[in-house]
């Protein structure tokens, strides 16, 4: 698979790996394609499988990539290590072209409005802010939380997506969505446990 240019936009690199006629796709050569912004595109990939509908555990599997990834943002790293048998695991294309028409149109819009700005947000310490909040995000997306990945998963894409575009309007946007995300999960745990403690009540084990 021919190397990106760095200059061409994600949304064309995402359109040819899905229009490839091959059945699968290595983490390696994903990684490969998108050379210098590999590892906001390998975030910003692994966090659109996870809002794909997806079998119970999906997001389990989906997740442990992001895991590993974003770490190595919060640590400054420029480019993605990945261990050996990760980098030979492969992705059935079937699996990214359910989602991916509808989201290279969503990716193209964006990129014609998309523009480097506010770029201190990408610093050094902007760069691991980022890698921080997506690493607690990848923690949520690991949890079986039914229905619970849609906006964490989302936020991931936004803000590696920022990354990508070295849009800090775009990484906001992105940490609004985190913080939505953070509000709506201690919400849900909240009423859960209400719910609990009103049961026990009920049956007379309050």
């Amino acid at each position: 698979m021919l190397l990106a240019d760095r200059h061409q936009p994600l949304s064309e690199v995402l359109q040819e790996i899905a229009d490839a006629p091959s059945e699968r796709i290595t983490v390696n050569e994903l990684s490969a394609r998108f050379g210098g912004r590999a590892l906001g595109a390998l975030l910003l990939i692994f966090g659109i499988l996870c809002l794909l509908p997806l079998p119970p555990g999906g997001t389990t599997i989906f997740g442990l990539p992001l895991l590993l990834l974003a770490p190595q943002l919060m640590m400054g790293a420029r480019a993605p290590w990945l261990p050996q048998r990760l980098r030979c695991r492969e992705i059935a294309l079937d699996d990214l072209r359910a989602g991916l028409p509808r989201v290279v149109r969503w990716l193209r819009r964006i990129e014609g409005l998309s523009r480097p700005r506010f770029i201190f947000l990408f610093s050094g310490v902007g760069q691991r802010l980022i890698g921080f909040v997506c690493t607690l995000l990848a923690l949520v997306l690991i949890l079986p939380i039914p229905l619970g990945n849609l906006l964490p998963a989302a936020a991931v894409c936004v803000l590696s997506l920022s990354l990508v575009q070295r849009d800090g309007l775009l990484a906001l946007v992105g940490y609004a969505a985190a913080a939505t995300s953070a509000s709506v999960l201690v919400l849900a745990a909240h009423l859960i446990i209400r719910v609990f403690d009103q049961a026990r009540t009920l049956v007379g084990l309050g």
